[in-house]
Order: C-alpha cells, then structure tokens, then sequence
C-alpha cells in the first residue's frame, strides 16, 4: 500500500529512545491513542503512522522517517499538514526536515501555478535575476507609495513588491492605494513598450484586513490592475495561499513573505528545518516566489541554510513547479554580485530600505541594481 513520508531529526540518548520517540510521534499525529487499543484492520493498517526507519545522524540525533497514508490526511490541506507536524510540533526534541510525496498526494496538491518558468513568461524577461525593489515604508500617503512604483518600474524594475507592513492602515488604505500603485505601474510599464522594452514589471501589493476577506481583497486587487499578490502565510494561513494558487478565476502569481516565520525555524530542536518550511511548504502551498532573509543581513541565517532554502524551492522532487527564491532583509546592492554567484538566474532580488537613500533618484538605484546583476552574469 503505497504511503507518503516524513522524516523527522530526533534528540535521544540511544537508538532504542528514537525508536520509542518515533513511535510516539506515528501515533500523535494520526490515531492519538495508546497503541495497546489501536484497533486491529483498517485504523491500525492504514490510518497509523508506521516508523520506517531510525538511523543515527549525529551522536545526539536521529533521522526517523515515518510513512503515513492519505486516509489520514483527507483532501484538505489543513489536515495534510496536521498529519505531518500537528501534535508532534510542541513535542520537544523533534524537528521537521524532510518530506516525500507519492502520487496520492501529487494529485491532491499540484503546487505553484506559475512557477519559476510562468513568472518569467508573465515578466517576458529571458533570462537573468530579477530585480525587486520593495515599495516603503509604512506611513507613506497614496501618492507618495505610487510615484515610488513608477519611478522604479520606469527605471526597469522586474516585480515592483510592497513592503509586508504595508497592510491596511489608514494612511494608505488597501483599496485606496492598489489602483493608484497598479495605474502607476501600467504607466511605466507603456513608456517601457513605447522604448522598445519586451519585458514588463509586476506590480504586487500585500494583502491586509482580516483572514476571511484574504480571497476578495485578491480579487479586488486583480480587477484594479495587479499583477499578482504578496501573502503572508505565517499570518493568514497556508491553506489560504493555497486556495488562492488553485482558483482558476484569480490565476495570477503569489510571492510568500515569511514573516511570523521565525518561530518555526529558528529552534535547534523544534519546528521545521529551513529548506523545508521556507521552501517545501511553500511550493505545496502554491507560492511562486519564496521570500526569506539572505545570509550576512540583520536575521541571522546562514549561508548553508540559505543555500538549503534555494535547494527546496527549486528541487525536481518538490511538489509540482520549481519556484523563484527570493533573498532581502537588509540588502544592498554592493551585495548584489556576490548574491547573484550564489543564487544565480532565477532568483528575485530584493533591495528595500537602502534604495529610499536615493531620494528623487531611486530610479538610479534601480539601473544600478539591474547593472550589478547583469556584471556577475
């Protein structure tokens, strides 16, 4: 019977310690139930988690892999996720870092929409990194955030990003600023054309308001001229992107930002490894664009994880299309080149605050950004 499976870092003594953790944790997150009245059949067969392997990883952790079977998890992907890390996340000495998915779920989950290949059809950009200025900072009136776009976009911008603290605050409201922000963008995008430029800038706002206005606000922002759409899914909710990606009637790329993330990645011992929260999940939950911090700025990752985090948005046994890395926090563009011998082609550059030190000029900032990157290619 073909099952899916997940493989978990294990803190423990001895092998036989992890063998009993991992054992736990199959019934934890399926059944709950002590394992002396598991019914025999059906429950114990199919729906429990079994332990495939506990294999010694370090002298203080194991890997355990443990399959589980779709009739667990459902159709929903709630309850997948519940299946793979509910219960057995606020256990300590347990850490997420791995998943393989059979057909079953496949079929049940086929990821971005887009991808990497689709926003760069959608952009009309070959080849190259993508330049993305972040649009900032909180506060900013309508039209101050709008002339930002313009002036970024005109100078050659790729994805024109909001800033994830742009919400819906009253200084800008969401439905106040995406058709001014989108008009702007529209009318770079021409004078782009009118220059003979085949490519164009997606202009893509961050949702705000409440969760269960997520799906009318996207819409609201489609029917008033952007390109696609910045979520969080720390904040609103995995399932919530992943509605978005999989409705044909919206159909426009989604970067994931990842703040409220850190939680989840940052313990040595709990939670979920890098590569697989900032890049598997974020393909099964249908995100195109992964942003996360880049080593050597104000968070704290390293360069192995970044690295990790690269691997697993653009792995060919990830779920459905490789997706677009997108590394910032803190960014600059003297970072630039070293950035683009790391990361490479597709990968969407994020600079944010240090472009604001160009005043009136941004739009240099911008050339300079797309000539750093073009100077490492």
């Amino acid at each position: 019977m073909d099952r899916f499976s997940v493989t978990y870092r294990l803190f423990a003594d001895t092998q036989g310690e992890a063998h009993d953790f991992a054992a736990a944790i199959a019934l934890e997150n399926t059944v709950e139930i002590p394992r002396d009245v598991v019914p025999s059949g059906y429950i114990e067969d199919v729906v429990l988690g079994k332990v495939e392997s506990v294999e010694a990883e370090t002298d203080r952790t194991w890997r355990a892999r443990i399959s589980y079977h779709i009739d667990a998890a459902g159709e929903e992907l709630p309850q997948l996720l519940n299946v793979m890390f509910g219960n057995a996340s606020i256990l300590k000495g347990v850490k997420l870092i791995e998943f393989s998915f059979n057909e079953d779920v496949r079929s049940l989950f086929p990821g971005p929409r887009f991808g990497a290949d689709g926003v760069r059809k959608v952009i009309g950009k070959k080849s190259g990194g993508f330049v993305c200025p972040v649009i900032k900072p909180q506060g900013s009136t309508v039209e101050d955030l709008a002339e930002l776009c313009y002036q970024t976009a005109l100078a050659g911008a790729d994805i024109i990003k909001e800033d994830h603290g742009l919400s819906n605050q009253k200084n800008a409201l969401f439905k106040d600023r995406i058709p001014v922000c989108a008009e702007a963008v529209e009318k770079a995008n021409a004078e782009r054309k009118a220059k003979g430029d085949t490519s164009q800038a997606m202009y893509l706002p961050n949702i705000g308001g409440h969760g269960d206005e997520v799906e009318e606000l996207a819409f609201y922002a489609k029917e008033h001229g952007a390109q696609g759409l910045l979520l969080i899914p720390g904040l609103f909710g995995f399932d919530a992107m992943q509605r978005l990606a999989r409705n044909d009637s919206f159909g426009l790329p989604i970067m994931a930002h990842p703040s409220f993330a850190g939680p989840f990645v940052l313990s040595e011992d709990t939670g979920y490894s890098h590569g697989c929260y900032l890049g598997d999940l974020m393909r099964l939950a249908g995100a195109d664009i992964s942003v996360f911090p880049n080593y050597g700025g104000r968070f704290g990752f390293n360069k192995e994880q970044c690295l990790e985090i690269v691997d697993a948005c653009k792995s060919g046994t990830g779920i459905g299309k490789a997706i677009l890395p997108s590394p910032g926090g803190g960014m600059s563009i003297d970072r630039l080149p070293e950035m683009y011998n790391t990361y490479g082609d597709d990968c969407v550059y994020l600079v944010g605050g240090s472009l604001l030190r160009y005043g009136a000029k941004i739009g240099d900032a911008i050339r300079e950004m797309s000539a750093a990157l073009n100077s490492a290619s």
